[in-house]
């Protein structure tokens, strides 16, 4: 499987190879439909979502204006993974360059770290709005959104960076079978033939970004959920739960699989449980994103309603 040059009787290693993936004879090209489907379903949600929020005035509010941004990550964030499972699933080779893997690892991760601060910025948007209703308007400002959108990106996007640079000085010279349905640090730095022993560092790294955004979102829906317990009115109480349901279950299902996927440290799991927890946050998470916004959300269904009309 090793393809790659002669260095110094070692050889270098120019590509990697996927080894989860199933061959055709072995229902590969039944997954490869199924996650056309799937793929096909996040790209139309999320671009729906996205358009609505900007055609319609009446949803130009900071709440809806975040989940416009986080549909649009959405789109770029499976697309960095899924169009290259599908060839893998119906191809013979399942390979990808040294080149396209760093290239993969970095938008990847990239755009998931931009969505985790965009979901805590979305938890303070809805804790400033049920917590401090008087003084809502004049904190989550248009401004605001923006600066906090932006610093979003800017961190996921930084973030990553310096962890690239460094595995792209690594030799490769060994094995080149990753046993995983993407490029991740883990997998890669395994496959590097030198010492890698910085990698504790990286895991450190990455779980210190998951727990800290963890708990700013977990911290701001328990103290919303306190607030609302409160509401004297079983009617507004009703209102506030709905208003959040939406938020607190996206944020369950990516922090939940994302700390499976990173906060495991030495415990190891089968290729199965690895191919499965990644399936979630990679695939699954995204194609319930969608689902959840758009029929957890009376005025969101409203508006998409109202736009398919106009478009007959």
């Amino acid at each position: 499987m090793t393809k790659g040059i002669e260095i110094e009787n070692h050889t270098a290693v120019t590509e990697f190879f996927f080894s989860a993936f199933p061959d055709l004879e072995k229902g590969g090209l039944l997954f490869f439909i199924l996650l056309l489907l799937i793929y096909g379903f996040i790209i139309t949600g999320n671009l729906m979502i996205f358009i609505v929020i900007q055609l319609d005035v009446a949803l130009h509010t900071p709440m809806y204006f975040f989940i416009s941004v986080l549909s649009f990550l959405e789109i770029w964030y499976t697309t960095t993974t899924i169009p290259k499972m599908l060839t893998n699933l119906i191809s013979l080779q399942k390979t990808i360059s040294i080149a396209g893997c760093l290239l993969q690892m970095y938008f990847f991760h990239s755009l998931g770290i931009s969505e985790g601060c965009l979901l805590t910025a979305m938890a303070i948007d809805r804790y400033v709005a049920i917590c401090k209703p008087l003084h809502y308007p004049t904190i989550v400002t248009p401004r605001l959104c923006a600066q906090l959108t932006a610093g979003s990106c800017l961190c996921g996007f930084l973030l990553v960076l310096p962890e690239i640079v460094w595995i792209s000085t690594l030799p490769f010279c060994g094995p080149n079978q990753i046993h995983q349905i993407f490029c991740d640090f883990t997998p890669v730095l395994h496959l590097a033939c030198t010492d890698t022993s910085l990698i504790v560092i990286v895991d450190a790294i990455h779980a210190a970004e998951i727990l800290g955004s963890f708990l700013v979102i977990a911290l701001s829906y328990i103290r919303i959920i306190l607030v609302i317990l409160r509401i004297p009115s079983a009617e507004g109480r009703h209102k506030a739960f709905s208003t959040c349901a939406a938020h607190i279950a996206v944020f369950l299902l990516f922090f939940g699989s994302v700390a499976l996927m990173y906060l495991r440290f030495s415990a190891t799991y089968s290729v199965f449980w690895d191919t499965a927890i990644a399936i979630t946050f990679v695939v699954l998470a995204p194609f319930l994103n969608p689902i959840i916004y758009s029929l957890r959300n009376k005025d969101m269904k409203e508006a998409i309603k109202k736009f398919l009309c106009s478009q007959k």
